[in-house]
């Protein structure tokens, strides 16, 4: 067996309501002065309460607001602030592009980081990954961590009061863990990998079962076995498994469409969500099985209750032209690609082809993007 080298978790996570009063402690023995990076105007008294706290605690943080996506621009500013203010942590506070920019940042300068997702739509602030993109929100590459977070602190009662929506992306970028995975490792004989596909299924299984009632009401038990399930959970499949775990077609397809403009910014799991159902089709084109057809119907059913984007028009392209659209394939076909982990051979035409076929959808499952 080669030798595999796995970051599975954060080195302590605290979860539940109350979870950030009774990490306090905690932030106190990893930093005496941290940066505190959130981007979103919405949060940011969320963030201002933060700062008061740790300032009860003894802790003098400093304030950073990113102006874009997790950026390359912004991450260098957020480093020299942090290296001129000699802030000895990161804290990171917000949804998943802010919680790949805290860790990354922390990552260059060698300080402890700490994780505080503000909804449940991504599993980033418990990875040891950042997705880097443009300044206008292009997926440019992701970036290898050296560790995952010290502390990620999952507050139930913060989490809940995230728009919905960014919970329905969150189980529709989880429940892409199981069918990707799936799909990359089946035939590997390695014990961590087949019990990380094995976790990704009882993870879906757990989605099918309650997504519906957590987007519906955030205050039942379901909500919590979610909420975390999208946020934790989906985390520790990537951490175990690796990156034969992580991505098959979902998320290189996720990437190219990144590279195309949007009258309503779409969420990073409302864009996997729509590549998942493009990867099933791809599937059921290069095998004789009925189960991909069979899990495409099913999740298009699913996605539509929890107003997930089941076509092309219903992410809101602003101008989705034939050219436009061949952008985002070239982009998700490069020779780099995950997308050529899928066991049958992928190009940028077969890729058009098979977006092109979820061109339209009906009324009642077109998701409108403006609506929180």
């Amino acid at each position: 067996m080669s030798i595999n080298i796995h970051c599975i978790s954060p080195s302590k996570v605290v979860r539940g309501k109350g979870a950030w009063n009774k990490s306090l402690d905690l932030i106190t023995k990893l930093c005496k002065k941290p940066l505190i990076v959130g981007r979103s105007s919405s949060t940011k008294i969320i963030r201002s309460t933060f700062k008061k706290d740790l300032f009860l605690k003894g802790i003098q943080s400093v304030s950073f607001e990113l102006d874009h996506d997790c950026c390359e621009l912004d991450i260098q500013n957020a480093y020299l602030i942090s290296k001129n203010n000699n802030c000895d942590g990161i804290i990171a506070a917000g949804g998943g592009k802010v919680l790949d920019a805290g860790k990354l940042i922390a990552d260059l300068l060698g300080i402890n980081c700490i994780t505080v997702p503000l909804s449940a739509s991504t599993c980033a602030g418990w990875t040891s990954l950042s997705n880097i993109y443009t300044p206008d929100g292009k997926f440019l590459k992701d970036v290898t961590l050296s560790r995952c977070p010290n502390l990620l602190i999952f507050d139930h009662s913060i989490v809940r009061d995230a728009p919905p929506r960014t919970l329905a992306s969150g189980i529709a970028d989880a429940v892409a863990k199981w069918y990707e995975s799936s799909l990359t490792s089946s035939t590997s004989q390695d014990g961590f990998v087949q019990q990380a596909v094995q976790m990704a299924r009882v993870l879906r299984d757990q989605l099918f079962l309650n997504g519906y009632k957590a987007f519906s009401d955030p205050l039942s038990k379901s909500w919590e076995t979610v909420a975390e399930g999208c946020a934790l959970t989906a985390g520790i499949i990537g951490g175990l498994g690796g990156a034969r775990c992580r991505t098959a077609a979902a998320h290189p397809i996720h990437n190219g469409l990144t590279q195309i403009a949007y009258t309503k910014k779409p969420l990073h799991g409302e864009l996997v969500g729509f590549g998942l159902l493009v990867q099933l089709h791809l599937e059921e084109r290069n095998s004789k099985s009925q189960l991909p057809k069979q899990a495409k119907s099913q999740l298009i059913n699913f996605f539509s209750e929890l107003n997930l984007p089941v076509s092309i028009d219903s992410i809101c392209p602003r101008n989705m032209t034939s050219n436009e659209l061949h952008k985002a394939c070239k982009f998700a076909c490069n020779a780099n690609s995950d997308i050529h982990q899928l066991p049958f051979p992928i190009n940028e035409k077969e890729l058009f082809d098979a977006i092109q076929s979820f061109r339209y959808s009906s009324t009642s499952s077109k998701i409108r993007i403006n609506n929180f």
